[in-house]
């Protein structure tokens, strides 16, 4: 089995189907990619460096926008990823949250 997944030819993450330690080498695809970081199972690593700016892409899509660059093999999560896709429960939360002014 895989240690990760890569669905599209435009994906430039993979997600780990296992945990996996940093410094093991794996393959995904024709790759092989040697891990700088401890990747989480169902988490993501970067199959090739993403800049800061650019899309960062799984499944074919993007998912959100790098925040720093991210080397090959690193762990992609919060700490280096701008989400694209909105979290409905901020802005529910914000929603209701009172002003903060005072004003009503």
């Amino acid at each position: 089995m895989n240690p990760a997944l890569v669905i599209s030819a435009r994906d430039n993450v993979a997600t780990a189907l296992q945990a996996l330690a940093a410094g093991t080498t794996i393959r995904v695809g024709d790759l092989q990619l040697a891990l700088v970081d401890a990747i989480p199972r169902g988490h993501k690593v970067a199959i090739r460096a993403i800049p800061a700016g650019a899309d960062v892409v799984k499944y074919g899509s993007s998912i959100g926008t790098a925040s720093t660059d991210i080397a090959a093999g690193a762990h992609v999560h919060v700490h280096n990823v701008a989400s694209g896709r909105g979290r409905g429960d901020l802005a529910a939360a914000s929603h209701d949250a009172p002003a903060q002014d005072g004003a009503q």
